[in-house]
């Protein structure tokens, strides 16, 4: 049976599945991102690919900085927040980790010479799919550009003044 299949004949069938909503603990507002719920690897690969396919390449070895900025920047949740996860030890592992599946991928190269990461045909397709679709995803990734770009111009002008 192959995927097609078992959702056509699951489709037909009146199956329920019952859940009990009194186990799962409530959650407060404060609680409903956290950093665990942003440092998955899949999320982290696509701002690294929208960062590295924005014409200012970001340093290999301040990526994992970017990325908990731009997430700070652009997330309603952690704009005021006090947890600063642009400095988290915890995604700058993970984003280390995401680099390296990017770079086996061939989603990105990284320029030892210039230290700088750019992104490839095929990563420039992954990111174009992502943006493309009318979603929460591709309105997050879109503000996460514009918060990464807003990073890079701040940045410019602090070493120019």
């Amino acid at each position: 049976m192959n995927y097609k299949e078992f959702f056509a004949k699951i489709s037909n069938k009146d199956i329920v599945i019952p859940v009990d909503l009194s186990s799962i603990p409530k959650r407060s507002h404060s609680e409903v991102l956290d950093n665990e719920a942003l440092f998955q690897l899949p999320l982290i690969c696509l701002i690294i690919l929208t960062m590295v396919g924005s014409t200012r390449k970001p340093i290999v070895s301040q990526i994992g900085q970017l990325v908990g900025e731009s997430i700070q920047l652009s997330m309603p949740a952690f704009k005021k927040s006090k947890q600063h996860i642009g400095w988290s030890s915890n995604l700058r592992v993970r984003t280390v980790k995401a680099i390296t599946f990017l770079e086996r991928a061939n989603l990105i190269e990284i320029n030892n010479r210039k230290g700088r990461a750019s992104i490839t045909d095929l990563g420039k397709r992954v990111v174009k799919y992502a943006m493309d679709t009318d979603s929460e995803l591709s309105q997050n990734l879109a503000a996460i550009r514009i918060a990464y770009r807003n990073i890079c111009v701040s940045n410019k002008l602090k070493t120019v003044l």
